[in-house]
């Protein structure tokens, strides 16, 4: 079956050719997850670039790359290859034993020409390349230990009061597969072992209060049905997924950003929003310009040891 001539897709200053924009990338299933084409991921991308790209810019990029869709073989890329455009940000970053030429998103025509190249879920770094030692993103990983997403909920929540006692802003993000993330912004100063550091006193002053549904413990063998507070992507070259990128899943659910008012939702899931419907979630401004608001860990460090201590 033909997968369709290249198509020609405006995106700013640019020009981009969508190779087999017919080709499936996205097979529909007997539980009725929705068909998606490359063709369709290209008009969602360009659709929601206004809402994802201040995520991306200036940050080295991880991505997910599937050729021959979902049900095909996976490859994660770091360095950008040699065929890739001129035009298009790269960034050369230390790593153990050398170094590695991570591709940057910083406008629409990259985040299609990514997209061409069958790239479906985009990982970011949570520092930026003018500053990569030192972080302006803080993330809580919160998975649950099986299908119990009634506790990431209630995990969130307990997460989001502690963070405000400490006066520290945060922002909730659907993962699209799993769990959700709690993000607090940073003012960029931190070096990663200060940032992971105060994470993990973070998530130990809550699992200490709820020893029966949070744990600590590094081994899945010790946690049980408890859920662990992952705070292991705060470090230098580790990434999370951006907010709203498509995950390589049935249905393609979009990892989406939301309020705190929709952790209330009896119908929230990981996986709430997909291609379908995050472009209508992205333009209520679910963050408000609340990751502008970037803060010092001084003073919450502070006042977790306080609360710690009147414990």
């Amino acid at each position: 079956m033909s997968e369709g001539a290249a198509r020609s897709v405006r995106a700013g200053r640019r020009t981009v050719r969508v190779h087999r924009p017919d080709k499936v990338l996205f097979p529909g299933t007997s539980g009725n997850a929705q068909e998606y084409t490359k063709g369709d991921l290209v008009d969602y991308h360009r659709a929601v670039a206004r809402y994802m790209l201040p995520h991306l810019r200036g940050r080295p990029l991880m991505l997910d790359r599937r050729p021959d869709g979902i049900d095909g073989p996976a490859f994660m890329q770091k360095n950008t290859p040699d065929g890739y455009p001129e035009w298009i940000t790269r960034a050369k970053l230390r790593k153990e034993g050398g170094t590695v030429v991570h591709t940057v998103c910083d406008d629409t025509g990259t985040l299609l020409y990514l997209v061409d190249q069958a790239s479906i879920t985009l990982h970011r770094w949570l520092s930026r390349t003018d500053s990569p030692d030192h972080p302006d993103r803080l993330v809580f990983d919160l998975d649950p230990s099986g299908d119990d997403f009634a506790t990431v909920r209630e995990t969130a929540r307990l997460l989001g009061e502690l963070l405000a006692e400490l006066k520290l802003p945060s922002a909730l993000m659907t993962t699209g597969s799993r769990g959700l993330h709690v993000v607090v912004p940073l003012h960029g100063r931190h070096s990663f072992d200060e940032v992971r550091d105060f994470a993990r006193e973070t998530a130990g002053t809550l699992a200490e209060a709820h020893p029966d549904r949070l744990t600590t413990a590094a081994r899945k063998k010790d946690r049980g049905d408890r859920l662990y507070p992952d705070v292991q992507r705060n470090a230098y070259a580790q990434t999370a997924v951006a907010p709203y990128t498509v995950r390589a899943l049935p249905g393609a659910p979009v990892a989406t950003p939301l309020t705190w008012d929709q952790l209330d939702d009896p119908g929230l899931t990981a996986r709430r929003w997909t291609v379908a419907d995050a472009l209508e979630q992205a333009r209520t401004d679910p963050w408000a310009g609340l990751l502008r608001r970037g803060r010092a860990l001084g003073p919450a460090r502070r006042r977790l040891r306080e609360l710690r201590g009147s414990r």
